[in-house]
């Protein structure tokens, strides 16, 4: 530390206060501090940006990293030429800052221009070229910015290089300040965006920007400020700098961003990808580089120049071997605040990436002092470490994660980290201890994505994967149960769909009532595919035109290969479309008479977006003239202030939209005039044949669909949910800790507003000589809804099963009335067996109510078969058969045979 010395005697003369020069450098250091937060907030809130226009994948966040990196980086090799002639760095340095705030209060502006343009090329634009439309966009609005704030680390380091008034102000200190504000940066927009929206939040993370740039041109006034920052700096070069040691560390950068992806996607599926956990996976990094940078002035030596490699290629292999540790805790904990489970989340993804943050922080002070010791090899450094780390970002998030999936790119990533440290390394027992290792790492397989009964096996106990595809959007899996049937997960926590019986048709309901609704329906859109088992509820149509947009080529897969049986391969008379919703509805140019919005979850990042107002205004415009957009949400996956939110929000685009309710299940009915209710339902099924309406129907019958008809959508104060102001993303995790998901709390706000039977019957235009029809229907519903709100809050009184017969009473073809009942009688099965009730006689009453119930089916073709009677045996399977295709117990075809279907050995496939 010469040169410190040196500056240090030259500011003590000058000076006759001793501490003085303390402040003023600490002051710097502060702001640099605070341009890091500034930094990692606008990278949080372009990322954002740029997940509206890519969709609801990780495209958006590899773009705006890999630019923002690559910026930063040239900004820094710049930089050092600059930086050394410059007389005022500091004043150059706050004139940065002040245009990147500048260039920030733009942004808004210049994204709606850019939006538009973009938008005039959507409709001829394919996936990937629209893909390539918007990185270049981003390369547009990014890469300048971006740039400038790369620059300025060559500034500071000259000023500090220049008059740093003690040796303990080094660079390392400079970088893990900066770093650390990074972390607070990232969690920053977490507050902003629920409170002002994107636009205003970007103006308040500028103001600070703008704050920071003044704060440094007026210190650059101070005396010992503006005589460090004017000392003349040496003629310094990269001479020492050789193309290896560049090379090397711009490969410690790739891995880096590499593994940073990769982490992202493995604790973000297993922690759940809300916006919060991301946020927090992003600090918990930089708070690692931060101290690790902090603590390298207590690192002595050369050894450790051996020991950074293996620590972080070591713990990078073996932290994978803990990730079913991780996700099964994660599944068993619970947390008492949303504060709470992020802390602990956090504090556990930290004890498995720390020690690579550390080392990957430690690295560019360590190798400033051993290279060169002077502001532009420490600029020179970061420039090709920021460079080599938008490769591995593009590399990790294109290429490898398609190709050898997360854990096999998480696995390269800390082998390419491992040999690029030991470059400087002077000794070999790394490398043994490295392989040996690596062979642990492969034992223990770390290279694969464990099962997911492993990474879930409390709720995914016994059941083995039969189907996984992963690539840059998500990961799929297709899961079969110890009873044969298949779950659909979208990112492992997620189920999408079910093959169980009940579970379909409340998929084929989906279908099923907006086709209904609709007075002649020709076409339909479907907005998202799943499992396409919705899709199938449109089959009774024979004409119908259907299309499907689906993102995730795994779904599009799973439909077709893995659910056929479930969905009447319903693929070979769908037009699937790969394709983000929103985009697909930007650049389409076809009208649709229905477009149905599947289900979802919309606490997950970037799904929330598909309800928001601009969402709704799309599906609008690609309506026909008498045209309906129903949007399915789930209760059980809102609290009643997201719930109020979304209602808002498509009341606003459809001012005459209504609610339907199908079990636990709300369809938000907008249409492009009006619902004309029962005569455009009457017309519609009269067009079928008696097979087709009943089809069409679910076998309900038309009077049962209206008898489910909540009145329209009411009018109410509050925000709405808009792209650029979102709020149910932020509001629904908080809300899941708070306990506030409870459905008898919605169920009776529901009820509250539900209307009269007068108002309902006129509202749906029901003709005076099917009023009794719809009221024993409409009356029907209200009454299972009490009953549901009885159960819910744990009725003791009966009143619950009362109100459900006085349900069945009035309307025996309800569904969910009728397997409420059913249920019911066959968990009282043993009591009534007690009091000597025949027990063939038992399950055969439960089949007058629902005669498809399942398990009664089940259960009275065992005891036939048992018997000895082989055609009542055979009559009860072939119509469990058809109910439940997937159900194991189908393929026991003999009387004591036992001639099961080998799903265990059903191959993997990725």
């Amino acid at each position: 530390m010469q040169v410190d010395q040196a500056l240090k005697s030259d500011l003590s003369d000058s000076s006759p206060q001793g501490n003085a020069p303390h402040r003023w450098v600490w002051v710097l250091i502060l702001l640099y501090f605070i341009s890091g937060l500034t930094s990692l907030a606008y990278e949080v809130l372009w990322a954002r940006m740029l997940g509206l226009q890519f969709g609801v994948s990780i495209f958006g966040v590899v773009v705006t990293v890999a630019t923002f990196m690559a910026g930063l980086g040239l900004g820094s090799l710049l930089g050092v030429r600059f930086a050394r002639n410059a007389r005022a760095p500091l004043v150059a340095f706050a004139a940065l800052e002040v245009g990147v705030a500048l260039y920030a209060l733009c942004m808004p502006w210049m994204q709606q221009v850019l939006d538009g343009w973009l938008g005039a090329y959507a409709a001829q634009a394919e996936l990937t070229v629209w893909y390539a439309l918007q990185s270049l966009a981003a390369l547009v609005l990014l890469f300048v910015p971006a740039l400038a704030m790369g620059a300025g680390f060559p500034l500071v380091l000259r000023v500090l290089a220049g008059g740093a008034a003690s040796p303990s102000v080094s660079l390392g200190k400079i970088y893990g300040f900066n770093a650390v504000g990074g972390a607070a940066g990232a969690l920053l927009p977490l507050l902003l965006l629920p409170w002002l929206g994107w636009s205003s939040a970007v103006r308040v993370v500028a103001g600070i920007g703008l704050c920071v740039g003044m704060a440094a041109f007026l210190l650059s006034f101070t005396p010992l400020a503006n005589a460090a920052a004017a000392k003349e700096s040496p003629r310094e070069g990269a001479a020492r700098l050789s193309f290896v040691s560049l090379a090397a560390y711009a490969g410690v950068g790739a891995a880096a961003l590499m593994l940073q992806v990769g982490w992202t996607r493995l604790f973000g599926m297993i922690l759940l990808r809300t916006e919060y956990v991301l946020a927090v996976l992003l600090a918990v990094f930089l708070v690692g580089i931060g101290l690790g940078s902090l603590a390298a002035r207590h690192m002595r030596g050369a050894r450790w120049f051996a020991v950074l490699p293996l620590l972080a290629g070591s713990f990078s292999l073996l932290g994978l071997g803990l990730v079913p540790q991780l996700a099964a805790w994660v599944e068993k904990a619970h947390f008492s605040s949303l504060a709470g489970a992020l802390w602990w989340q956090g504090l556990a993804v930290a004890a498995l990436t720390l020690p690579v943050t550390l080392a990957l922080g430690a690295w560019l002070p360590l190798l400033n002092s051993r290279l060169g010791d002077q502001h532009s090899t420490g600029s020179w450094l970061y420039g090709v470490n920021s460079l080599g780390a938008a490769l591995g970002a593009v590399l990790a998030g294109f290429v490898l994660i398609p190709w050898l999936g997360t854990m096999g790119t998480l696995c390269l990533a800390a082998v390419l980290l491992f040999a690029c440290g030991m470059v400087w390394a002077d000794s070999r027992w790394p490398w043994l201890t490295m392989l040996g290792v690596m062979g642990l790492a492969g034992v223990g397989r770390v290279y694969e994505l464990p099962a997911v009964n492993v990474l879930l096996p409390v709720t995914q106990a016994g059941s083995q994967d039969i189907y996984v595809h992963e690539d840059a959007i998500s990961i799929t899996h297709v899961v079969e149960r110890v009873d044969g049937q298949r779950l659909l997960l979208a990112d492992l926590q997620r189920m999408d769909a079910s093959s169980d019986p009940a579970a379909v048709e409340a998929q084929q309901n989906q279908a099923r009532l907006p086709l209904m609704l609709h007075p002649a329906p020709h076409s339909v859109l479907f907005l998202g595919l799943g499992t396409g088992i919705s899709a199938a509820g449109s089959l009774p149509y024979p004409q119908l035109s259907r299309k499907a947009v689906e993102l995730s080529q795994g779904a599009i897969t799973a439909a077709a290969q893995w659910f056929a049986p479930v969905n009447q391969d319903v693929m070979g008379k769908l037009a699937v479309t790969r394709d983000d919703a929103r985009r697909f509805l930007r650049r389409d140019t076809g009208h649709y008479d229905v477009i149905i919005g599947d289900l979802f979850h919309p606490d997950l990042v970037g799904h929330s977006a598909l309800l928001s107002v601009q969402q709704f205004q799309r599906a609008r415009d690609r309506l026909t003239e008498n045209g309906l957009f129903v949007q399915w949400l789930a209760l059980n996956q809102f609290d009643a202030g997201s719930l109020g939110i979304i209602f808002r929000s498509f009341r606003k685009v459809f001012p005459g939209a209504v609610i339907f309710m199908d079990g636990f299940r709300v369809a938000l009915v907008g249409p492009k005039d009006v619902v004309q209710g029962a005569p455009a339902l009457l017309a519609n099924l009269g067009r079928l044949a008696q097979a087709g309406q009943s089809a069409a129907t679910g076998g309900e019958g038309a009077w049962t669909w209206l008898g489910r008809y909540w009145g329209p959508i009411p009018p109410g104060v509050g925000p709405v949910q808009d792209e650029w102001a979102p709020q149910i993303e932020y509001r629904l995790p908080r809300a899941r800790y708070r306990d506030a998901f409870n459905l008898d709390v919605l169920l009776s706000k529901l009820l509250e507003q539900r209307p009269g039977l007068a108002q309902a019957a006129l509202a749906m235009n029901v003709p005076a000589n099917n009023a009794q029809e719809f009221e024993r229907s409409y009356v029907a519903s209200f009454l299972a809804a009490r009953s549901w709100v009885a159960a819910l809050r744990g009725d003791n009184t009966g009143e619950a099963q009362r109100l459900m017969r006085l349900a069945f009473e009035a309307n025996p073809r309800d569904r969910w009335i009728g397997f409420d009942l059913a249920d019911k009688m066959l968990a009282t099965l043993p009591q009534a067996l007690d009091r000597g009730m025949n027990k063939r006689q038992a399950l055969q009453a439960i089949l007058q109510v629902r005669p498809d119930h399942v398990e009664a089916l089940r259960a009275l073709w065992r005891m036939e078969r048992d018997a000895g009677d082989g055609k009542m045996a055979s009559f009860y399977r072939a119509r469990l058969k058809a109910l439940s295709p997937l159900d194991r117990d189908i393929y026991d075809l003999g009387l004591g045979q036992a001639q099961k279907k080998p799903h265990s050995l059903l191959p993997v496939q990725n």
